[in-house]
């Protein structure tokens, strides 16, 4: 089986994923994983999906011709290694201001953590007025890494940005 990971983005409307999943079976393909979402009147995602090695040049030219209904990019996956990392979550809640995604990305990048998963939200705070910003980061932290550090790190950044910083 051949790992093929599609990108997808193309204005909202009812059928997208339906079209893509109809490409994905007409071809002998398996939906396995995906994370897809609509953000500002635009539906985006990624999907994760296997097929037998000799259907993978024709469902990714399948998928191409989907192009005016969603812009379709096709990778090969890679088959991840079994390593000794840990899986660590990581919250964040405060007021919304530009670059809170860049400085903690930043600390998580000096330590070599890679990010699995990120989700972020902006809502309004109802008593306090203004823009709460809210992150759930899950990443992966290799064995040589120092939590310690780590933890020191982000309670530093979390008191200078002034954000409330939670591992997990």
């Amino acid at each position: 089986m051949t790992t093929l990971i599609l990108t997808v983005a193309g204005a909202d409307r009812p059928g997208l994923v339906a079209a893509v999943a109809d490409v994905v079976d007409a071809h002998g393909g398996n939906w396995e994983n995906s994370s897809l979402a609509e953000l500002a009147g635009t539906f985006a995602g990624v999907i994760e999906v296997s097929v037998p090695a000799e259907g993978a040049a024709e469902l990714e030219r399948a998928l191409r011709a989907l192009e005016g209904l969603l812009t379709v990019a096709v990778r090969t996956g890679s088959d991840a290694a079994a390593s000794d990392d840990r899986v660590l979550e990581i919250q964040v809640l405060g007021n919304d201001r530009p670059g809170i995604v860049r400085e903690i990305s930043g600390v998580l990048n000096a330590h070599a953590l890679s990010i699995e998963e990120l989700a972020t939200e902006t809502r309004d705070a109802a008593m306090a007025g203004g823009r709460l910003f809210e992150a759930s980061v899950t990443a992966k932290v290799p064995a040589s890494v120092d939590l310690d550090a780590l933890q020191a790190d982000l309670e530093r950044l979390a008191a200078e940005i002034q954000v409330d910083i939670t591992l997990g």
